[in-house]
């Protein structure tokens, strides 16, 4: 199976939702898996300290923190921009366990034969 980079380019929650919703399916499906939060979607990783801990969130949806741990649970790779990060005031050591940083021009070295999706 070909590799699968999703890019999530801007601070919306219901694309960061998906991106992780997609990221967990097709990394259970054993292909290689990666979501970039490039720019401002480095502030989304605010909300997960943000999150009440409740088994599930609203609707019986899983919260982003749950899904954040089960898409790297299942092998996804999940990488914040290191420029977004510093635009949104944070340090790497502050971000959720397996997240790493990194920029825009290694992830796009790396991922030479990745499907781009954009979210």
């Amino acid at each position: 199976m070909q590799g699968l980079t999703i890019i999530v380019a801007g601070a919306d929650e219901d694309r960061f939702r998906s991106a992780l919703e997609v990221a967990a399916a097709n990394a259970a499906l054993d292909g290689t898996t990666r979501v970039f939060l490039q720019g401002a979607a480095a502030s989304l990783l605010q909300l997960l300290a943000a999150e009440v801990e409740t088994p599930l969130g609203m609707g019986g949806t899983p919260t982003l923190t749950q899904l954040l741990d089960e898409a790297l649970a299942l092998g996804a790779s999940v990488t914040v921009c290191q420029s977004g990060l510093a635009l949104a005031g944070m340090r790497a050591d502050q971000l959720p366990a397996g997240v790493e940083t990194g920029g825009l021009v290694e992830l796009l070295a790396s991922g030479r034969y990745h499907q781009l999706l954009m979210a």
